[in-house]
Formats: C-alpha cells, sequence, structure tokens
C-alpha cells in the first residue's frame, strides 16, 4: 500500500471518528432513581435536566438526603451510560488504527 493511500485511509477514520464523538456528545442520555429522579445528560457529560417527580415531598431531613442521593446515583447511571455508548462506538476504530502497525 503506497503512502497516499494509506494517509487517505487515516483521514477517513479520522473524520468518521470526529464525527461518531460529535454524534455521541449531542446526544442526551436519560436515567432515572427511584421513580422520583429523571436525568438528562448531554453525552460531554454536561446536565441537561434533572426532573423530580411532582408527588415527592420533603417532610424530614432524611428526605433531602435521599432526593440528592437519587439526584447523584441518576446522574452516575447516564454517565456509565455515555462511556459504554462511546467505548462501543469508539472501539472499532481503535482496532481499525491498531491496523497500521502501531502509527497511533
Amino acid at each position: 500500500m503506497n503512502q497516499q493511500v494509506l494517509m487517505k485511509k487515516i483521514k477517513k477514520i479520522q473524520e468518521e471518528m470526529l464525527a461518531t464523538q460529535q454524534e455521541i456528545e449531542n446526544t442526551v442520555f436519560y436515567a432515572s432513581a427511584g421513580g422520583v429522579v429523571d436525568v438528562e445528560v448531554y453525552g460531554t457529560k454536561e446536565i441537561k435536566a434533572v426532573k423530580v417527580e411532582d408527588s415527592f415531598e420533603i417532610e424530614s431531613k432524611e428526605d433531602i438526603e435521599m432526593l440528592s442521593e437519587m439526584i447523584v446515583a441518576a446522574c452516575n447511571q447516564a454517565y456509565r451510560e455515555i462511556e459504554k455508548t462511546t467505548k462501543e462506538k469508539m472501539d472499532k476504530y481503535n482496532s481499525m488504527l491498531g491496523g497500521f502497525g502501531g502509527l497511533f
């Protein structure tokens, strides 16, 4: 394979990787905790929205702590989904680039 063909293939893979990364970053991931908290998080891990079920009532300090824990749990669940999706979509490019003799 000549150098020009190789460079064109690498450039194409890089462009596809960038497009895939941008797609992930623009995707909104949803997660829920306890049926009380719903979160929406962009693929950049920037939180878009946190919604608390209208019926959830705060009657004590423990309720506030529980709500806080559910928000954290829902966000962490969304972050894990982002990482899983990123790994699944980007692994194919890593294996492709790995086939170029360790150039990357």
